[in-house]
């Protein structure tokens, strides 16, 4: 016969057991000392940590909902000519561009540096940020420094998002 606390130390142990694996690593929910958490985007600032948290979660919807209906991708492509010229895209580029970025790679580490310059005024605001992002897949590993002004308008309903995104990424 069973002593009952046997049975209790078994049973504890196998229900320990079963929550925990060795080979498994820790999920790290904060980065750089910032919490990924989703915010309610009252902010500008708060739209930048959303955008964040989409990247690092490769979140399609969570990043569709920081960008407006009439948003504008901007960059300078060197190889458009023999000087190069700013090329841009809209909301239905960005959301497909974005996607195959989050599909192609396994991790993707976005950080914020120094803020260069933000102001707000009623419904609008501008963010120039630094950043460097890492984009590791299979096949390939990307880092990537740069700059970002965003442009941001807030909706009637409060929520601020990115109106236009000018990327001034180092080559």
């Amino acid at each position: 016969m069973h002593s009952r606390p046997g049975i209790v130390i078994v049973i504890l142990a196998l229900t320990t057991m079963c929550c925990f694996n060795p080979f498994a690593p820790e999920l790290n929910n904060e980065l750089e000392g910032e919490e990924l958490i989703i915010t309610e985007q009252a902010t500008p600032e708060e739209v930048l940590q959303n955008f964040k948290v989409a990247y690092t979660f490769r979140d399609s919807i969570l990043y569709s909902n920081c960008i407006d209906t009439g948003f504008m991708f901007i960059y300078f492509d060197p190889e458009a000519s023999s000087s190069g010229h700013e090329e841009s895209w809209g909301r239905d580029d960005d959301l497909r561009t974005t996607g195959r970025l989050f599909r192609n790679f396994d991790i993707i580490d976005l950080l914020w540096n120094a803020t260069l310059y933000a102001w707000t005024r009623n419904d609008e605001g501008e963010i120039c940020r630094g950043f460097q992002l890492h984009l590791s897949g299979p096949s390939s590993d990307y880092k990537i420094r740069g700059r970002a002004v965003f442009s941001f308008r807030k909706s009637p309903d409060g929520t601020w998002r990115i109106i236009q995104w000018e990327d001034q990424s180092e080559l």
